[in-house]
């Protein structure tokens, strides 16, 4: 689906109406996904900002509609979002994977994590996977014209690096398999550091269209 449907699926629960009634001003921001193509654990979820506390709201929207209240990331105030989205959510894999096939990247995406938020006027999918390859694939894709602006591959030996201090204890050792699986057993903890992972992938945007403005 694209960004619209769940929004609207949103709309209609009583968690919204309340919230609604409280923030008549606030506007949409983005949309957080996290698709798990292997064990079908997904995350669907969308922010919208409220002027009046200052506030981002959170609403998760699997099994029941959740509402979690956040502070704002910096003293900048996000866009607002404009929920007609030409990309559909289905769709953003094989967006990626046509230009990894382009790039002779011949692993399959078994999870994505994905950000759609307004930068500079423009709508951009900020993407992160999990590759079969044990690999993280890092994109970014604009909305409106569908193309991949960014794609890059980050070794399983620099995800370890950030992980368990007993994994860094030997840091020039080549990754073993079972050091891949306790890479990916962080990831597949994403469901208890949602808000933090969110965070960091929409800083990391924003910083890097701001590069790109400066030159």
């Amino acid at each position: 689906m694209k960004l619209k449907p769940y929004v609207e699926k949103l709309e209609s629960s009583k968690e919204y109406e309340t919230f609604r009634k409280e923030n008549k001003d606030a506007f949409v921001v983005a949309g957080f996904f996290v698709i798990d193509f292997e064990q079908g654990r997904h995350i669907h979820q969308i922010d919208f900002y409220a002027p009046k506390s200052k506030k981002v709201a959170a609403f998760t929207l699997d099994s029941k509609v959740t509402l979690q209240l956040m502070n704002l990331m910096g003293k900048k105030i996000p866009e607002e979002l404009d929920i007609d989205t030409k990309i559909d959510l289905d769709a953003l894999k094989g967006i990626l994977t046509d230009e990894m096939r382009n790039r002779n990247i011949t692993e399959e995406i078994t999870k994505m994590i994905a950000v759609i938020q307004t930068v500079k006027g423009k709508k951009i999918w900020n993407v992160n996977c999990v590759l079969s390859g044990m690999e993280i694939l890092k994109a970014h894709v604009d909305d409106s014209s569908e193309t991949v602006l960014k794609l890059e591959r980050v070794s399983m030996t620099d995800l370890i690096k950030k992980i368990p201090k007993q994994l860094q204890a030997a840091p020039n050792k080549k990754p073993t398999k079972e050091d891949a699986k306790q890479a990916l057993s962080q990831l597949q903890k994403m469901e208890e550091q949602i808000l933090k992972e969110k965070e960091r992938l929409q800083q990391e945007l924003q910083a890097e269209h701001s590069e790109v403005k400066k030159k």
